[in-house]
């Protein structure tokens, strides 16, 4: 692919440096602990976004989006990520995971009716993939869905849900085929979650925040005009999903790994170690912080190749895994940093993120290494589908 940015892309980048400068909201998000006051937060900036023209920037135009390259893709979220604009939060997973899954794999019905409410920030969706039983290894989950006439009724559990609790629609992996195993006899669909028999539980993280949930199904009517791809192709569906979510869905963190390695080295010029040096005159400092703007260098290629990619082919391939798995270590190592030129004063921590941001990032890194599948599975991916390594038994 040609890297040179074209005449259009400088524009872009112009225009879309402007409205953030005009648009970025002065006030913060609201921490997680208020509740609905953060995701209508987020609902908010997707509206704003898509008033002023910059939502779905690589959706194609049939659906609403901007039908922009992949390079602009990348220019807005450096962009994003210069103005300090806020994150997708909430709409998250509609974003990034139903809203591509359904471009690329729901009938003329389902992306009429569900791609345009996600850009306008109407419709917060969560996924309901895990369970208690089949967290990495999905293809063990065990949620049943039983056809009765035009419907699904479907009876299970499902965990580490984020955001549950604000969403109107999930992405529902379930089994419909009770005498298959593993990954056959599975199915995605469209679940609204003010269907009746649907109960949610919060469970806090280490953070203090209710972000994920532990969900319940008991006798849920789903009709099957919500199945996408078809009944007992959920496994193919799902494939779809995690590809986008492991292949695109952490691109935005890998544009800000660079920015907190400059944040980490201003800190590092400021605070002195217990032996009286400041961080940035340690020499074991200095090759900790250069090594971390290696590997973000490195992940700004990948990104680069991911994008390429794209190009080609209506969704992320396996490789979407070397991305996923460099942005968690990536950061987990940053956040390492950060604690160990802060010092004692690391463990000072509140209820909310402002109290010690890197304190935050550190807690958060260890999130990274499990949330979109586990670094463990990422290596498994890689070994098998793009390695062709014999599988671990």
């Amino acid at each position: 692919m040609n890297l040179d940015y074209s005449d259009d892309d400088r524009q872009f980048r112009e225009r879309a440096r402007t409205w953030l400068s005009e648009n970025v909201p002065r006030e913060a998000r609201p921490p997680e602990s208020q509740g609905q006051a953060a995701a209508a937060f987020d609902q908010a900036w997707q509206r704003c976004l898509y008033e002023g023209g910059f939502a779905g920037i690589n959706w194609p135009k049939d659906f609403g989006g901007l039908g922009l390259t992949g390079i602009q893709q990348i220019i807005w979220f450096e962009e994003v990520a210069r103005a300090k604009a806020p994150h997708p939060g909430a709409m998250s997973i509609a974003l990034n995971h139903a809203g591509p899954t359904l471009i690329v794999r729901g009938n003329t019905q389902q992306k009429s009716e569900y791609l345009l409410p996600i850009l306008r920030g109407e419709t917060i969706w969560c996924q309901g993939f895990s369970e208690p039983g089949a967290g990495s290894d999905l293809a063990a989950l065990s949620t049943r869905g039983e056809i009765d006439g035009d419907h699904l009724v479907v009876n299970g559990q499902k965990m580490w849900t984020s955001n549950a609790h604000h969403a109107r629609y999930q992405e529902l992996l379930i089994r419909t085929d009770p005498t298959s195993k593993r990954h056959h006899g599975l199915t995605w669909v469209i679940c609204d979650m003010q269907t009746p028999g649907i109960q949610i539980h919060p469970i806090k993280n280490m953070m203090g925040e209710r972000h994920v949930n532990t969900l319940f199904y008991d006798d849920v009517r789903i009709p099957l005009e919500n199945v996408v791809g078809g009944v007992g192709e959920g496994w193919s569906v799902a494939m779809s999903t995690l590809s986008f979510e492991r292949g695109t869905y952490f691109v935005p963190e890998q544009i800000s790994l660079l920015d907190k390695i400059e944040q980490l080295t201003a800190m590092a010029c400021k605070v002195r170690l217990e032996h009286g040096k400041l961080a940035i005159e340690d020499d074991h400092i200095i090759a900790r912080l250069a090594q971390l703007k290696a590997q973000a260098l490195a992940l700004q290629a990948m990104t680069i190749t991911t994008v390429g990619s794209l190009a080609r082919q209506a969704q992320p391939g396996p490789e979407g895994s070397i991305v996923k798995l460099f942005v968690t270590t990536t950061y987990k190592a940053i956040a390492q940093l950060a604690a160990d030129i802060i010092g004692w004063d690391f463990l000072e921590y509140g209820d909310d993120r402002t109290s010690n941001r890197w304190t935050y990032e550190f807690m958060w890194s260890w999130v990274l290494t499990i949330a979109g599948g586990s670094s463990e599975i990422q290596r498994e991916i890689i070994a098998d589908r793009i390695l062709g390594l014999p599988r671990a038994r």
